[in-house]
């Protein structure tokens, strides 16, 4: 089989990872999930990676989600499984994704350690190297390259795009605009929807939207809006949905994912507000917050295929 070397463009899916009562995975929940992000034509499918909660998941778990995930996308869109960490564990789960058939993976940082660039270039070579599956880069915590070992790793075709997540665009200036359209550019910014409009003209071409978990209609009408000029639809999305939600998520550590998880339940997906330490659950006043917001969303918005109404 001939692998695209090529990294998803335009909206991005990253599942969440949903628990049940007792604390194992609801694998219901974690199918509707995905299946909800199928139905709202994003473009692809991230999982477990850093949404799916990927420091607190283990092996077995992390394996019947690539499982599950594959299966529910059926080829559909792209899936990308989240890898990294411990080396020999990060090289297991390139195994298992390549097992099932994924199409590659978001590399994320190494463990803890702040390793010299010659070092993090010889992390990634070794999962790069382990299967034939595409691999994304993703620059965040401790594990930024440079320009210089970023166009080492470009050597070998199976890497086929870089993620930012730290936002300097003095760097992502210097990358984008040697290395050009040799690599896909991803923001995956926190709460993408804030700094698109600063990545486009750089190529970014496509976004993580953690919003695209219970309100993708928000999510691809501002995408729509910004790539098309719209700037009064852009501002009016700025001001009354993605700013308030951000100003949410920045309340409290860890509500890059649990803020995901409140959004999904109260719309009514079978999600419940659980994630496992050091994570904690959304707050019964920001909950009510994001309740108002998506209230407000739904009624200047409204979409057909929404669940239910908050």
């Amino acid at each position: 089989m001939t692998i695209e070397r090529k990294a998803p463009t335009g909206i991005l899916g990253f599942p969440i990872t949903p628990f049940n009562e007792s604390g194992n995975i609801d694998e219901k929940a974690l199918s509707r999930n995905i299946e909800f992000l199928l139905e709202n034509h994003l473009e692809a499918i991230f999982i477990a990676c850093g949404s799916g909660e990927f420091n607190a998941i283990s092996l077995k778990e992390y394996e019947r989600m690539v499982e599950l995930a594959t299966s529910v996308a059926g080829k559909k869109v792209p899936v990308y499984t989240g890898v990294g960490g411990v080396l020999s564990e990060a090289l297991e789960k390139a195994q298992i994704s390549a097992k099932y058939g994924a199409d590659g993976y978001l590399m994320l940082p190494p463990y803890l350690i702040a390793g010299e660039q010659e070092g993090l270039y010889e992390y990634y070579k070794s999962i790069i190297l382990s299967t034939d599956l595409n691999a994304i880069v993703y620059q965040r915590a401790n594990a930024i390259l440079d320009l210089n070992t970023l166009r080492k790793l470009i050597e070998f075709p199976q890497v086929v795009g870089l993620k930012d997540g730290i936002g300097n665009m003095d760097l992502n200036i210097e990358l984008t605009q040697t290395i050009r359209n040799r690599l896909g550019w991803l923001n995956g910014m926190p709460m993408a929807e804030v700094t698109m409009p600063a990545y486009i003209p750089l190529g970014f071409h496509s976004y993580s939207s953690a919003i695209s978990n219970y309100i993708p209609h928000i999510s691809r009408g501002f995408y729509e809006a910004l790539l098309n000029d719209r700037k009064e639809e852009v501002q009016a999305l700025y001001e009354n949905i993605i700013l308030p939600i951000n100003h949410i998520r920045k309340q409290r550590k860890g509500y890059a994912v649990s803020l995901i998880k409140a959004g999904m339940e109260i719309i009514g997906l079978p999600i419940a507000n659980t994630v496992r330490p050091p994570i904690v659950p959304v707050e019964k006043e920001h909950y009510q917050q994001l309740e108002k917001v998506l209230t407000k969303a739904f009624e200047m918005y409204p979409v057909a295929n929404k669940l239910t109404h908050p």
